[in-house]
């Protein structure tokens, strides 16, 4: 049981790529908050961000292997759904548990919470159904994309949650920039990990290259690397740290077009994967630029 449980988190939910981002993403949301509010962020609310907006991102994954249940027989049968590994009655089993820990949590933390909470899951309720045009939103990827990606700022917008609710407050000025950076990179994450180059492609595998062509698709990951970096240095300004986050922004659009060019340039067998590398590397570096950097020069400024 624990084996087959590892093996499959190992494949589609691996905890070492994904754990250090989601902290950075929980963290940074409940830390931007607190310091805007002009307090620290506690540590309850850290913790109870970071697990729910993981736990999050794993009901996303369940409710994928029930999506994707057909094709993946008919396409993909190494995944581990299809090839028996774990079963979609058990990762139902587990995506309950999970949505029955983020309750508690927030019952914990404070019960006004659960409202919040509730939206969430009520948009991925939503996703899970295709929003019941499932056909409709395949035909039209950029619509598919972004009405999908809404739910990174609505996970985020939760964990930001976890400081002001508790506090009585209103959400502070500035967070709908950090919002919109949520949203962006979700973007930027999604197409990333679906750029490929044309031998990589896969029979029923629905990829922004084969969709859009190549050109296209490296296009739209640039401007949304670029949209991004602009709403996390505006996020950044307000908490005192926008030209940094600027600059780190001007550096990755910098990497990431050459990443572009000789993508466009030379599409061997496995180029494609850098972009999904980067979208990674990325998402860490803003999240601690916009939310942790400021609360660290804080810290110090106050010793």
């Amino acid at each position: 049981m624990t084996t087959r449980w590892w093996i499959y988190q190992r494949e589609r939910f691996p905890l070492a790529g994904h754990g250090p981002l989601i902290l950075s993403f929980s963290a940074s949301a409940v830390a931007l908050s607190a310091l805007l509010r002009g307090t620290w962020p506690s540590r309850p609310a850290v913790a109870v961000a970071f697990v729910s907006a993981l736990l999050a991102f794993f009901q996303l994954r369940v409710a994928d292997e029930f999506k994707d249940a057909d094709e993946d027989r008919q396409f993909r049968p190494y995944r581990p759904v299809p090839r028996g590994l774990v079963s979609l009655p058990e990762l139902a089993r587990l995506g309950v548990a999970s949505m029955a820990v983020q309750l508690a949590l927030a019952w914990w933390l404070d019960p006004r919470l659960v409202v919040v909470l509730a939206a969430v899951w009520g948009y991925m309720a939503l996703l899970s159904q295709e929003f019941f045009v499932a056909k409709w939103l395949k035909a039209r990827p950029f619509t598919y994309l972004w009405t999908h990606m809404l739910v990174v700022p609505l996970i985020d917008l939760y964990a930001t949650a976890c400081d002001w609710v508790p506090a009585g407050a209103a959400p502070p000025p500035g967070l709908g920039w950090f919002l919109g950076a949520s949203f962006f990179n979700g973007v930027v994450v999604e197409v990333g990990r679906k750029l490929r180059a044309p031998a990589d492609e896969e029979p029923g595998v629905e990829t922004y290259s084969a969709a859009w062509g190549r050109p296209r698709a490296v296009s739209t990951w640039l401007v949304a690397l670029g949209l991004a970096g602009a709403s996390a240095a505006a996020a950044a300004r307000t908490a005192g740290v926008g030209g940094i986050m600027a600059g780190v922004a001007v550096v990755a659009v910098m990497l990431a077009a050459l990443l572009g060019a000789r993508f466009l340039q030379r599409p061997v067998p496995g180029s494609g994967k850098p972009f999904e590398l980067f979208a990674g590397v990325w998402t860490l570096c803003m999240y601690l630029s916009v939310g942790i950097l400021p609360l660290v020069l804080k810290w110090w400024t106050a010793r």
